[in-house]
């Protein structure tokens, strides 16, 4: 297959540059378990990509939890204080970005992430999130309204580049679908690295579908190639 050249690249942060998508999963696990109800992966898929508070709503709705946004939101932020202490990079996620900003390719973050929540999760990988050229995190940007599959995050975010690229010179990575759709409806080429457990037949509209980002090879988008 052909892949247009890019010169941006825009990445996701949860399940894609961090093993956290995991602990979300121990986070609203717990957090359900609290009110006699099960957390199930048959609603985690469906949460993927979700801003904070979208992901609060759709599981009380769904499982008739007997609380309010707020207070779910509150219990899942005083779980995450410890949970998210020591999470990981995902394989290949350091040698990418490093390479990427070595060779002078903009990156970005482009996240539904809080502010706050970024904070927690990449404490001990300050230095990655150095070498991005902004960051862009959903939950807490006045200016991204809506939450993905709508396309707004990644458009904002190459918005901030200096050189303000077009959507089609930018290439995103994710691995959940609403992300995907987010990067299609963005006119956006995207890299899928999904979890295992989702279906093949949402992944059809992703540009090219990986295992893992130490599969990537720069060069089949026109990016320098790694040494």
């Amino acid at each position: 297959m052909q892949y247009k050249k890019v010169t941006h690249v825009l990445f996701d942060l949860d399940g894609l540059l961090l093993d956290s998508e995991v602990l979300y999963t121990e986070i609203f696990t717990t957090a359900c378990d609290k009110y006699g109800k099960k957390f199930t992966w048959e609603l985690k898929e469906t949460l993927l990509g979700f801003q904070g508070h979208e992901c609060a709503d759709k599981i009380i709705k769904v499982l008739e939890l007997p609380v309010t946004r707020d207070e779910f939101m509150k219990e899942c932020s005083q779980l995450s204080e410890v949970v998210f202490s020591n999470v990981q990079l995902m394989p290949g996620a350091r040698k990418l970005v490093e390479h990427l900003h070595k060779k002078g390719v903009p990156i970005a973050l482009a996240t539904s992430s809080s502010s706050d929540s970024v904070d927690k999760k990449m404490k001990n990988h300050q230095d990655i999130l150095k070498l991005f050229n902004h960051l862009t995190m959903g939950s807490t940007d006045p200016e991204v309204t809506k939450g993905k599959p709508d396309p707004e995050i990644f458009l904002v975010c190459a918005s901030r580049f200096p050189d303000k690229p077009i959507p089609e010179d930018c290439l995103v990575f994710e691995d959940a679908v609403n992300g995907i759709k987010a990067a299609n409806a963005a006119h956006m080429q995207v890299v899928a690295v999904p979890d295992p457990r989702i279906d093949s037949q949402y992944l059809q509209t992703a540009t090219l579908v990986l295992k893992s980002l130490e599969e990537f090879k720069p060069e089949l988008f026109g990016l320098p190639a790694y040494d």
